[in-house]
C-alpha cells in the first residue's frame, strides 16, 4: 500500500526516469504531475479541490511581468547575432591582439564578454564568434581543440554576465514570499564572478601561449592588414555602440531607472538601431529574430506550466518537507549542502538545459537555502556559474551543438567535445572560488545602512528649548499582563 510518505520519492524517481527517456520535459512534467494528482486524490492524500489551485498558478505565471523581459532580451540577441556588430568587434580586436601568441584567443574571450553584456543569449554569442573567428583560426594553424573550446566557453560566459536570461529566471524562482533575490541584485552580484571568470579564461590562454606556443601562433604580417588610427577606429566603431547599449540595458537597471522588462524593451530597440547603423536592418532579419524569440518564449512558458503542475502536486504530498529533511541534515552544514547541490546540478546538466534545471530543481532547493540562512543572491549566482556547464559538456551541451552546426566538416566532433573539457574544469574552479569567497558576490550588493541608536542626537531649536517635554510613559506599568488590564464586566455602564 502506498503511503503519503512514499509519494515524494516516487515522484522524484519518476521525474528522473522521464528525463532520461528524452521525451519533451514540459509535457513529461505535466503528465507526471497529473498522474500523481490522480493517485493522490484516489488514495485520499489531498481532496480534489486542491487541484483547483492549478489554473490560478498558471494565470500567475502568464501574468508575471518579470518573465516578459525574456522575449525582449531574446529578440535583442537574435538581432545582434546578425547585424554585423560581432563581426566588427572580432575583426578589430583580432587585428589588435594578432601580433602576440594567442592573440585571436584573447580577442574571442574579450568579445565574448562584451557580447554577453549586450545580448544575454549563449546561442547568439557562440554562433557569431564561431562563424567569424573559427575559419581564421583554422587558416593560421590554431590547435582545433583550443579553438573550439575557447569559442564555446567565451560564448557560454554570456550566461553569467548581466543582462543574462539565466539570472532573470533564477531571480524569479528564488523570490520566496517577496524576499530574497531580485533581478537588480542578481545582476550586481554577478559582476565580480564575471570579471574573475573572464580573467581565468585569459590566464589559461596565456598559459597555453607560454607552454604550447605552437597551438596559438601569432598572425603573420600579411594577415595584419590594418594598423594605427585605422585599426583603432575599427575597434572603437565596434566598442562605442556596444558600451552605449550596455548602459541602456544594464546601467538603467542597476541605477533603478528601469525595470528589467523596460530595459529589455529599450535593448530590443537599441539592437534595431545598431542593425540600421551597420546597414543590415531588413525585414528578413527582423522576421528571423521574431521567429527565434517566439520559439524560445513558447518553450519557456510550456516548461514553466509543466513544472508548476508537478510542483503543485509535489507540495501537496509534503514533497517540500521531504526535500528539506533530505538536504538540511547533510554532514557539513552549509558547505555540505552546497557541495551536494552543486554536484547534483552539475550531473543534471548532462541531460537538461538551464531552463529545465531552473524551473524544476531551484524551487525545491530555495526553501532549504532559506532555512540554512544562505544569501539567496549569492546562492543564485553560484548556481548560475554551475549551470554554465550545461552548455559545455556532452551529451547535450548546446554550445557544442551550435559550434558543430556552423563548423566545417574538416573539424572533428571529437575535437569539439575534447576541447571543451579544460573550460568546464575552469568553470568548476570558479564554482569553488565563489563557495569559499562569498564576498566576490556579496561585496557588490547594496549595503543596508545600520543606525547606531546611541549616537542619534535630536537638535532642539533655540526658541523651543524652554518648552516643557512631556514625560515618557512608564514602560513597566504598560507592560503588565493582558489579564491585569482587561476590563471587568462591571466597568461598563448602561
Amino acid at each position: 500500500m502506498i503511503t503519503i510518505n512514499m509519494m515524494p520519492p516516487l515522484m522524484f524517481a519518476g521525474l528522473v526516469i522521464i528525463m532520461l527517456i528524452g521525451f519533451p520535459v514540459a509535457f513529461s512534467l505535466a503528465a507526471l504531475g497529473l498522474f500523481s494528482a490522480f493517485v493522490s486524490i484516489t488514495l485520499g492524500f489531498f481532496p480534489i479541490e486542491y487541484v483547483s489551485n492549478l489554473p490560478l498558478r498558471i494565470f500567475g505565471i502568464l501574468s508575471n511581468d518579470l518573465l516578459l523581459s525574456i522575449p525582449f532580451f531574446t529578440f535583442m540577441g537574435a538581432i545582434l547575432e546578425r547585424c554585423g556588430l560581432a563581426e566588427d568587434l572580432l575583426e578589430g580586436t583580432g587585428q589588435l591582439f594578432g601580433p602576440i601568441p594567442g592573440g585571436l584567443g584573447y580577442a574571442v574571450i574579450i568579445v565574448g564578454a562584451i557580447l554577453g553584456a549586450i545580448t544575454g543569449t549563449v546561442a547568439a554569442s557562440v554562433i557569431a564568434m564561431g562563424v567569424i573567428s573559427l575559419p581564421i583560426m583554422m587558416r593560421y594553424g590554431y590547435n582545433m581543440k583550443y579553438a573550439t573550446g575557447v569559442i564555446a566557453a567565451s560564448g557560454t560566459i554570456t550566461q553569467l554576465i548581466p543582462p543574462s536570461l539565466v539570472l532573470i529566471v533564477l531571480a524569479d524562482q528564488l523570490s520566496i514570499g517577496g524576499s530574497g533575490a531580485d533581478v537588480g541584485a542578481m545582476y550586481q552580484g554577478a559582476i565580480g564572478p564575471s570579471i574573475v571568470q573572464t580573467a581565468l579564461f585569459i590566464l589559461y590562454t596565456l598559459a597555453i601561449a607560454i607552454l604550447r606556443p605552437s597551438w596559438v601562433p601569432p598572425l603573420p604580417p600579411e594577415a595584419r592588414t590594418q594598423s594605427g588610427w585605422q585599426l583603432w577606429r575599427r575597434v572603437l566603431w565596434g566598442m562605442i555602440p556596444s558600451i552605449v547599449l550596455i548602459f541602456l540595458v544594464l546601467g538603467t537597471i542597476l541605477m533603478g531607472l528601469a525595470t528589467p522588462t523596460e530595459a529589455g524593451a529599450m535593448g530590443a530597440v537599441g539592437a534595431l538601431i545598431l542593425a540600421a547603423l551597420h546597414k543590415r536592418l531588413t525585414w528578413p532579419l527582423v522576421k528571423q529574430g521574431m521567429e527565434s524569440t517566439m520559439r524560445i518564449t513558447a518553450m519557456v512558458v510550456f516548461i514553466l506550466i509543466g513544472s508548476t503542475v508537478f510542483s503543485l502536486v509535489f507540495q501537496g504530498v509534503d514533497g517540500g518537507r521531504w526535500i528539506e529533511h533530505l538536504l538540511s541534515n547533510l554532514p557539513g552544514g552549509k558547505i555540505g549542502f552546497l557541495i551536494a547541490v552543486n554536484l547534483f546540478v552539475f550531473f543534471l546538466a548532462f541531460f537538461l538545459d538551464f531552463f529545465e534545471i531552473a524551473f524544476i530543481i531551484i524551487p525545491l532547493l530555495a526553501p532549504v537555502a532559506v532555512k540554512l540562512d544562505i544569501n539567496l543572491v549569492w546562492f543564485g549566482v553560484l548556481l548560475c556559474i554551475n549551470m554554465q556547464t550545461s552548455f559545455m559538456h556532452p551529451p547535450f551541451g548546446f554550445a557544442l551543438f551550435y559550434l558543430r552546426g556552423i563548423a566545417s566538416k574538416e573539424i572533428k566532433s571529437s575535437d569539439i567535445y575534447l576541447g571543451a573539457i579544460p573550460w568546464v574544469v575552469l568553470q568548476l574552479i570558479m564554482v569553488s572560488i565563489v563557495i569559499f569567497w562569498p564576498g566576490l558576490v556579496t561585496n557588490w550588493l547594496d549595503k543596508e545602512e545600520k543606525i547606531d541608536i546611541d549616537k542619534v542626537r535630536i537638535e532642539i531649536p533655540a526658541d523651543q528649548e524652554d518648552i516643557p517635554v512631556p514625560p515618557l510613559p512608564n514602560i513597566e506599568e504598560n507592560s503588565a499582563p493582558a489579564e491585569k488590564n482587561k476590563p471587568s464586566a462591571n466597568s461598563y455602564k448602561p
